[in-house]
């Protein structure tokens, strides 16, 4: 396929070179360090989004944000600008459902499909090909996209309509970031308590405590491992979106809202750009007492 990557991150990057890798023809965005390298394995490196779209069949968007999205695709020389009829718009980034049913609306009226096809499993996922992907659009716009999809990712999931992939990856991050929370509470109880948190760690993993942040985020924990697979800012932002569709949706989400707290306290320290697993620091700072070192 021609296909248009816009976002090469620390998780776009590797998801970019697999389908390079793959044989695909490949289109990216000259901006940021990366494109040369992709230059010199044969992409074809464009000016704007919009010289992407023309050059694409399908066009896939893994940037931050909601308002980024929106950019990238809506705004001056945007993709929306280099579309005709029968492309494919793939918005693999972490947004706001709603606005992602505007933004498949507004797509549809060109003529195009979208599906919004949101990851989890941070830059080892990315890397590893083994991200979780969770999928909405119309089942026959999915098959056409899944493909791609296996050659970034393990575990690939149609949810359901335009913006339930979205839905799902909030949930996702509601219930990674109160796992990271448990874990963060767990280790400065073991700290304070005298034990040593590392073997604390090691008995509860072979325990029905056991869990993927236990073991990946409790060690750069106690190992003090904090540079970024996932940065706060971003998860940060996750929750947002969260907290906001709860206030839409009229439903509490007390403990979602008290995590999101403390990613902010770690803001407040200098931590935007930490590993979200750096969340220990904030109750380590209520505790005055540290995890590891």
């Amino acid at each position: 396929m021609n296909i248009g990557f816009i976002g090469l991150g620390i998780m776009g990057r590797p998801m970019a070179g697999h389908l390079l890798t793959a044989g695909h023809r490949l289109a990216v965005l000259n901006r940021g360090s990366h494109p040369a390298e992709f230059a010199e394995r044969g992409a074809l490196v464009c000016g704007s989004a919009r010289e992407i779209a023309e050059q694409s069949d399908v066009i896939i968007s893994m940037v931050p944000d909601t308002p980024d999205v929106e950019a990238v695709l809506f705004g001056a020389a945007g993709v929306a600008e280099g579309l005709s009829a029968g492309k494919l718009v793939v918005d693999m980034s972490s947004i706001d459902p709603i606005a992602t049913r505007n933004f498949a609306e507004r797509i549809r009226a060109l003529g195009c499909d979208y599906v919004d096809a949101p990851v989890s499993g941070g830059e080892v996922g990315a890397r590893a090909a083994s991200l979780t992907i969770m999928c909405g659009g119309e089942p026959e716009v999915f098959a056409r996209a899944r493909p791609l999809f296996e050659l970034m990712g393990k575990y690939i999931t149609h949810v359901g309509g335009v913006g339930d992939g979205q839905v799902a990856k909030v949930a996702n991050q509601i219930v990674v970031a109160l796992n990271i929370e448990a874990v963060a509470e767990a280790m400065v109880f073991a700290a304070k308590a005298g034990a040593n948190p590392g073997k604390v760690r090691e008995a509860l993993l072979g325990g029905f405590a056991s869990s993927r942040v236990l073991e990946v985020h409790g060690e750069r924990m106690i190992k003090r491992t904090f540079e970024p697979g996932f940065r706060i800012g971003l998860h940060q932002k996750d929750l947002n979106l969260a907290l906001s569709s709860a206030r839409a949706l009229g439903i509490a989400l007390p403990n979602t809202a008290t995590t999101q707290q403390l990613f902010s306290a770690c803001v407040a320290m200098g931590g935007k750009a930490w590993d979200h697993s750096g969340l220990v620091k904030a109750l380590e700072a209520l505790a005055a007492c540290e995890v590891g070192g």
